[in-house]
């Protein structure tokens, strides 16, 4: 098999003085940049507002996001990655070139031209996959690497993804939910499903439009999740304001709600995902299964935040189920360390026409 082998040049370590290394979690719902011997040091909204008549972006990240839902009609703002995967090109291109410079803004460097590494979904396409590069570098990037999901999101929690021994690492997002048993630096079996965060604040939505004739906003719907939403039952009941327009009259309406209405709204969508778990456990060679029965699954992503769900879990699969330290912030940490890292880590970056043999 042919074998893949980043070179450097003796310029990148002049370029590497004056640009910052980047790596990137550009993801369906939030975008994660950390920089090379900073950390974490954005965190935004993956969303852009447009004015559909003059095809201007009038805002990105944290700006856009406050007016989703509340824009005039010409006025739009879009989430430019759906499921984790680029839908609208130049869209994503600006997005990451706000990124790019904001982290660049502090050093005065005019012309930045960073390395980036970028997570993706497991499982995306060569067009997907080159769409994300082609991005990154006309955003200003020197280099891209790209790194699958559930690699990054071991690799920020710490779990040591080199050795010969079996990882379960289960990253629930705001897109897509990516689960992986790894082993000696590569993914063994997976699932990627599509369902996920933004998955469960829909529920909620539509369980808001079917049972109280309630139309929630994204923002409400994902809030009540937060406060109120569980896998499993809770030792003490939670409840929550649901406001929203009524359907009948057409007027403000205001309503209280349990977590037990949540957990009934969401269970449909948390057992695919505990389905997709099972699933990938059960494709695994036995000798890895029997280390991930000793060691247990890590659980990553601001899904891992979901009350009871860990627990769900581990009644489901019969064993031992953690929440990574960070849950939020894993996929961001694991493409920073592998910057970090790049000469012992470079094996668990994928292929690409953009850094030749």
């Amino acid at each position: 098999m042919k074998k893949f082998r980043f070179s450097f040049p003796p310029y990148e370590k002049m370029m590497s003085n004056i640009a910052q290394d980047i790596g990137i979690d550009l993801g369906t719902a939030y975008s994660l940049v950390y920089v090379k011997g900073k950390g974490i040091v954005v965190t935004e909204p993956s969303v852009v507002a447009i004015n559909k008549r003059t095809n201007q972006l009038l805002a990105i990240g944290n700006e856009a996001r406050k007016m989703v839902g509340r824009t005039p009609s010409h006025i739009v703002a879009v989430r430019p990655l759906v499921d984790g995967v680029v839908s609208d090109f130049e869209v994503t291109e600006a997005m990451l070139k706000h990124f790019i410079d904001k982290v660049h803004r502090s050093n005065f460097v005019l012309v930045p031209r960073p390395r980036v590494v970028i997570g993706i979904p497991y499982g995306v396409t060569e067009v997907e996959r080159r769409a994300v590069e082609e991005a990154a570098l006309s955003a200003g990037a020197r280099q891209v690497f790209l790194i699958e999901e559930p690699l990054a999101a071991a690799i920020g929690a710490r779990l040591p993804v080199q050795d010969p021994t079996g990882q379960l690492i289960i990253d629930i997002g705001g897109g897509t939910t990516e689960v992986a048993v790894i082993s000696l630096g590569g993914i063994v079996t997976s699932r990627s499903l599509r369902i996920a965060g933004n998955e469960l604040t829909e529920d909620i939505m539509n369980y808001a439009r079917d049972k109280h004739n309630l139309l929630l906003g994204e923002t409400t719907a994902e809030n009540i999740k937060i406060n109120i939403g569980s896998a499993i039952p809770l030792e003490k009941p939670l409840q929550d304001h649901m406001r929203g327009r009524d359907l009948v009259t057409g007027l403000p309406k205001q309503i209280t709600v349990s977590d037990s209405e949540i957990r009934e709204a969401m269970k449909g969508s948390v057992r695919q995902i505990v389905e997709a778990v099972k699933s990938t456990i059960e494709e695994a060679p036995p000798e890895l299964v029997a280390d991930i029965m000793e060691k247990g699954a890590v659980l990553a992503g601001g899904g891992a935040l979901l009350r009871g769900l860990d627990k769900l879990l581990q009644v489901q699969t019969n064993m031992k189920v953690h929440i990574a330290d960070d849950p939020l912030t894993c996929v961001a940490i694991g493409t920073g360390t592998v910057l970090e890292e790049l000469d012992n880590l470079k094996e668990v970056l994928l292929p690409s026409q953009y850094n030749p043999v």
